[in-house]
C-alpha cells in the first residue's frame, strides 16, 4: 500500500515539473535560421517522422519522403487573393503568430496552449505550379502523432469554405 502512495505522488510531482518546464519554454526548440523559399523549394522536410510537406517528393532520397507528402493548398480565386484569405485565417487561429508576411509568403508559428511546443509552418504561392506549397514541422521530438498533418488538412477546409 506504501508503495502506491508513494509512486502516486511522484507521478503527480513529474507532471507538475513537466507542465512548468512547458510554461517556461523549455519545449519551444530553436527556431530555425534556413526557412524560406531556395530556388523554388521550401526547406525538405524533418528526417523524423514530425513534419510534412508539399514539396516532400522533390528530395527523393529523403527518409521521410513518402510519409511527409501532403498536397498543396489549391488557390480559391487567384494568388494573391488566396494568400489573403491565408493569412486572415491563420490570424484567427490561436496559438498562432505569423513572422514573416509576404505577397507570396507567410511563416508562422504554431504555439500549444498547455506545454508551449512550437510548430513552423511555410505557406509559398509557386507561380508555376499555381498552388500554395506548404511546410510544417515539430522543433522538438521524432513524432508529432499526426499533428501537423491535421493542422494543415483543417486549415485546407477553411480555406475552401472561405
Amino acid at each position: 500500500m506504501r508503495i502506491f502512495k508513494w509512486l502516486g505522488a511522484s507521478v503527480a510531482l513529474l507532471a507538475a515539473l513537466v507542465f512548468f518546464a512547458g510554461q517556461l519554454g523549455l519545449f519551444q526548440g530553436v527556431p530555425p535560421s534556413d526557412l524560406g523559399v531556395r530556388d523554388g523549394r521550401l526547406k525538405p522536410p524533418s528526417k523524423t517522422a514530425n513534419s510534412v510537406s508539399s514539396q516532400a517528393l522533390l528530395w527523393p532520397d529523403h527518409p521521410q519522403r513518402e510519409n511527409a507528402q501532403i498536397a498543396p493548398l489549391a488557390l480559391r480565386g487567384d494568388g494573391p487573393e488566396t494568400m489573403t484569405r491565408l493569412k486572415a485565417l491563420l490570424q484567427a487561429e490561436p496559438g498562432v503568430s505569423i513572422v514573416e508576411s509576404r505577397a507570396d509568403y507567410l511563416y508562422v508559428q504554431y504555439t500549444t496552449r498547455l506545454m508551449k511546443f512550437v510548430d513552423d509552418a511555410e505557406f509559398w504561392l509557386d507561380p508555376a505550379r499555381g498552388m500554395i506549397e506548404v511546410r510544417s514541422s515539430s522543433r522538438v521530438g521524432r513524432h508529432d502523432f499526426g499533428v501537423n498533418r491535421q493542422r494543415i488538412e483543417g486549415l485546407r477546409e477553411r480555406l475552401a469554405a472561405a
